[in-house]
Parts: structure tokens; sequence; C-alpha cells
């Protein structure tokens, strides 16, 4: 990577059209906020002007902290490569700190993807449910239906064209409602005297069930995390450019709301959310569109997002191999056609199940707090690797933890209402990540690994052996080893022990998926030229590995350059290509019936092969072409059986 182009570089430019690109994609979430947070401030709750005023506070000092100084201005500080994320931030501290920060991790992914499945309905819902200003007994349901379901429809043919139009109507959304707010101040422009910390002090202290509303006060901040995860496609400095101007729009359109509030004491909210009621009537249809506009673009970055998480979950070996598509031409845009449907799913189910928006708040929260505190956990562990003074590192830790408990014990009393959802789906998603994880080292740790030189006189033998048909010109395996002098004892025996397998040149093939997400290269090393080499493949995670395709290149460079000389074949004369046919060899596991294994680990081993069956196969993950690919299985014994003896009658 140039100078020009290097991460660095790249995050300190400020341009137009970055932070045109932050406002439409990195901003989605939080930006939409204001159509559900003070709704669910005072859903069942009569309007008082302490609470009123004393929500604005804690929202904008929530704004502060939580946005502001927590992700804006430290967590932006930490990419990996110029990429963001949790993942990405585990990768940067785990070779220092040890792998048990991967507990974390995965607890923030995991609840991260649940939020993924609760924002599109609550996000278009609360658009959508504007209407029943105009038609109090509408049914939104269907509506939001439909609107998910073409949502995730046309996340396969991906979102390069219409994401030019994301910036714009973002740009529109937020001077729209900056703009409403500052009409509706006009009616009590004394409002902003609650800047002051004291009158969040006097909610939180006098009014009844003060402390319980930080549960939906903390939705203002939902976003925050996908904030982090799309700093790769917009840069550093234009998200915290262009955050200056979301920010006041934002604080604007709660103010303008809590105006709204101040000229309705004693009232109930009937159902129409706060940010309705202060849209002038002559504009009110125009509203609900640019409202639903902007709810679809917030569930689309969060959606993107959940499939680049997916992704370097795939990469890091904590999540089952699935097939990743590249649609369209942005950088690092993906798709994940398994997690795209079973996200709607999820999606139609939450619409389902909760119908109305403020009914979705109760499960929202839960699991973005839980996001939040285990990012927490793995920024106090950066700063630390950053050298940052003990003294700082303890206090901003200890401040943010502070918040984040807070936040999470008020959204405790959310679990009966509904949160319990989000946490068994975060759970869920957690549980498959350890499973996949433990059960991948387990059956890693059993792989036999023998030394390559041990077998060389054997395969040189039999690669000039006429005696026995070639089964190839070039025989490639795929090993997990990452030296080139051991490869597994699985591999040699499907080359020798089984029915021989004559080939000219025996190649073993180690992909490496590096922590840094944009990484091209590879290295070779000649074990016996001509007859056994071995490819190292060194792959960003965010790389799709496609391994028969980077193979032929390899292969034929080395032919180019001399290091592999195949002239003296017989195919040659008939053959375009100089490096002839060529045929990968996949391994794959599966449990045995000789097993005797504790309950545990036996359930535990029979969910991960299950999950191996709900990913794609290795083939189609490191990107083999069909005709060229010959599968042999394995058995995996974790405890043999202890068979008692026959006797013979």
């Amino acid at each position: 990577m140039s100078s020009s182009t290097s991460p660095a570089v790249f995050h300190k430019k400020i341009t137009a059209a970055g932070i045109l690109i932050a406002t439409g994609i990195v901003f989605g979430d939080i930006g939409t906020s204001p159509l559900y947070t003070l709704n669910a401030v005072f859903h069942d709750r009569v309007i008082t002007e302490d609470v009123a005023l004393g929500a604005l506070s804690a929202i904008f000092w929530t704004l502060f902290f939580q946005t502001t100084l927590k992700y804006v201005i430290i967590t932006l500080q930490a990419d990996n490569k110029g990429e963001g994320g949790i993942f990405s931030l585990y990768a940067l501290i785990r070779r220092f700190w040890g792998k048990w920060l991967l507990i974390p991790a995965m607890a923030g992914g995991a609840f991260l993807m649940a939020d993924g499945i609760i924002t599109p309905p609550i996000s278009v819902a609360s658009a959508i449910e504007g209407l029943q200003k105009i038609k109090p007994d509408i049914n939104t349901v269907p509506i939001v239906i439909v609107i998910l379901i073409i949502l995730f429809t046309f996340q396969q043919f991906g979102t390069d064209k219409i994401g030019k139009v994301f910036g714009p109507v973002m740009v529109i959304w937020f001077t729209f409602i900056g703009v409403l707010g500052i009409m509706a101040l006009s009616h009590a422009p004394g409002v902003f005297k609650a800047l002051n910390p004291y009158y969040a002090y006097v909610m939180l202290k006098d009014s009844p069930g003060g402390f319980w509303l930080l549960g939906s006060i903390f939705l203002c901040t939902t976003g925050a995390e996908a904030l982090y995860s799309d700093m790769g496609h917009c840069g550093r400095n234009n998200i915290r450019i262009s955050w200056i101007y979301i920010k006041i729009m934002l604080i604007l359109s709660y103010a303008g709301q809590t105006a709204w509030l101040l000229q309705h004491v004693g009232q109930t909210l009937d159902g129409v959310s706060p940010f309705y009621h202060i849209v002038p009537e002559v504009i009110y249809i125009p509203s609900l569109i640019i409202a639903t506009l902007a709810t679809i673009i917030a569930s689309q970055a969060l959606i993107s997002g959940c499939f680049t998480l997916v992704n370097e979950a795939i990469r890091l070996n904590i999540w089952p191999r699935h097939r990743v598509i590249f649609p369209g031409h942005i950088k690092g845009q993906i798709y994940i056609p398994f997690i795209n449907w079973l996200m709607m799913a999820g999606c139609l189910a939450m619409v389902l199940h909760f119908e109305e928006s403020t009914k979705m708040e109760a499960a929202f929260g839960l699991s973005v707090t839980l996001t939040m505190l285990m990012s927490t956990v793995l920024i106090n562990f950066y700063l630390y690797v950053r050298r940052v003074k003990a003294i700082w590192v303890v206090l901003i830790t200890g401040l943010f933890l502070l918040i984040e408990v807070s936040f999470l014990t008020a959204n405790m009393q959310k679990i009966k209402e509904g949160g319990w959802i989000t946490l068994i789906i975060g759970a869920v998603l957690f549980s498959i990540m350890y499973v996949w994880r433990r059960g991948r080292n387990i059956t890693n740790w059993l792989k036999k690994m023998v030394s390559i030189e041990d077998y060389i006189d054997k395969l040189k033998q039999l690669s000039i052996d006429q005696n026995i048909t070639k089964y190839a010109t070039n025989l490639v395996y795929l090993t997990s080893s990452g030296t080139p002098r051991k490869v597994e004892k699985t591999a040699i025996d499907s080359i020798l022990s089984k029915s021989p397998k004559r080939a000219d040149i025996y190649w073993f093939v180690h992909v490496n998926v590096l922590d840094e997400p944009y990484a091209m290269n590879y290295h070779v090393d000649t074990i016996v030229k001509d007859d056994v080499y071995f490819v190292e493949f060194n792959l960003g995670f965010r790389i799709e590995p496609r391994i028969d395709y980077y193979f032929r290149q390899v292969a034929d460079e080395l032919v180019k350059s001399g290091e592999v000389d195949l002239s003296n074949r017989h195919e040659q004369n008939y053959q375009d290509s100089k490096i002839g046919d060529y045929r990968f060899l996949v391994m794959e596991s599966f449990l045995s019936y000789e097993n005797d294994m504790p309950f545990w680990k036996n359930i535990l081993m029979k969910s991960y092969f299950n999950l191996k069956y709900l990913g794609v196969k290795e083939s189609i993950n490191f990107g083999l072409d069909p005709s060229n690919i010959t599968v042999e299985k394995y058995p995996v014994v974790v405890s043999s059986f202890v068979h008692p003896p026959l006797t013979r009658q």
C-alpha cells in the first residue's frame, strides 16, 4: 500500500465526499433515534416538567460521554490497518493480552448482531407509525413487513448504486429534524437550560421511577458501536467532522420535542411520537416519506455492518463458514445469503411479536448496552497497549463502566417486557461462536502432524511409478500446518495408504488469515524441486480467499521463473497450460462412532459437527472450482471407546 493510500493518510484526509459518505452510512442508526427515544421515555407516563427537562439533559450528556468522548474521540483511534469494529479491536490487542479477550469480543459481537435483528423493525415501524396521526386505526404491521422484505431482498444486488443517494438523503434528514427543532423551540426557548446536568440529577433522584428512565434514554446513543464498525468506509476525520453537524441537529431535534412536551404537561402521549407532533400539518406527508427513507438507510447500514461482522468472525475462526459474495464495487462491501435470510426471518418475527415500536424498545436497548460494555473492556486493554498512563486508563474505563452499568441496570427492568428476546438471541449467537471455536480447537489439537521429509523418498518414487495410473499432474492438498516441514498424517495417508495417488508434483497449500484486513501476499518453499512444494497465502480477514485462482497464478509464475520444470511431461504436447492439470484434494472430518466422551464434551462436539452442516464446504469457502475437487472424509476420535472382547462360540 502506497503512502498516499495508507490507512494513516486515509484517516487524516477530510473531503466533502468522505463527509457525505459518513453522513449516509455511519450515522443512520443514531440519526433516527429522535423518532422513538422521547416516545419511549413518556410511554404510559404523564408528562411532567422535571422528566421532560431531565430527559433532555440526560440525552445531551449521554451523547457527549458515550458517543462523542468514548467513540468519536477515543475508540476511533483504535483502527486495525484502517478498519474498525469489535473484532478488529480484538485483533489489535490479542497478541499482547492473550486469547481470553476473545470472550468479551464474542459477547460484544453476538449482542451487536442481536441489535441488528431489532434495529430495522423498530426504525421502520417508528417512521410508519406516523400514519396513525392521520388515520389512528391503521394497521402498520403489514406495511413494515413489506418494507423489510424488500430491503432484505435487495441486499443480493449490492448497495453501491443506491449508496450514492444515502449521503444526500441523510443530509436532508438531519437538516430537516434540526429545522423542525428550531421551529418548535420558538414556543419555549428556555428549554436549553436543561443542558445543565442538574436537571438530569433531579429527574433521577426525585421523579417516580426516574432511574429506570435511563433504559429509554439510552436509545439516543444506539448506533455508536456501528459508527466504529464503519470507520474503514469513511475515514476517522470525516466521521469526526460530520459528527459536529449531526450532533447539533440531534440536540435541536430533542430540544424541539422537549419544548412541545413542556406545553403539554399533565397529558399523556396518544401513541404518536413527540417528533411527529412538532411537524407542521402542511409538510406532514413529506416528513413521513423522508423519515421512512432515513430509517431504511439506518437499517441498511446495520445489515451491512452485520455482514462485515460475520465475515470477520469467519476469518477469525469463531463462526461457521458461509458463502460470502461481493456484489458491488465498494471496497469491503459483502453479502452473506445465509445471514441475510436469517436476519430477515428474525426481523419479521420481531414485528409480528411486538407489532408496535414502543413495545420493541424493551428489546432494543439491552443488547446495545451489553455490546458497549464489552467494547469498554477491550478499550481498557487497548489503552494499555498504547502506553496510556495507568491513572488515565482507570479513570476513562471507570467512567464508561459507571455509565454503562447504570444503563444496563435500568434496562434490566425491560427483560420481562421483551428484553429477554434479545438476551436469548445474543446468548444463542455467543454459544454458536463458543462451540465453533472450542470444537475447532479440539479437532485441530487431535490432528497428527508428521514430518514431510520422512516421506520424500516414497513421494518421489510414486511420482515416477508408471505402473500406477496418474491421478493428476498437480495434486494440491489444503493444510492447516503453518510450517513447510510438517503436514497432516491424513494427507500423507490419502496419498500413500489408500489407493496411491500418483502425481508429477505434490503441493501443500496453507491459508493464513492475518489480523489486518486487506493484505495479499504469499511465499513458496521448495521442499523437493519439481516434486514437492509448500505454498502459504497470507490474506487479510476481509479478503475473499479465491485459492483456486491464486494457486494457478502462483504456479504459472513458478513455471516462468524456472522454479518448476515440467517440460518432460508427455501431456504438455497436448495442453495449452504450462503447469498442466491440477486437482485439489479436500479432507473433511466427521465425528466417529468410536467415541466415548463425557456428557458435556459429547454435546459440544456433536453441536460443532452439526454447525458444520449449516456452513459451506471447505471447497466453497476457499473458492475452489468444483470441477477440480476431490473430497475425502476421515473420522475424528476424541476419546476412544473401549470395546469388550468378543468371545468365539
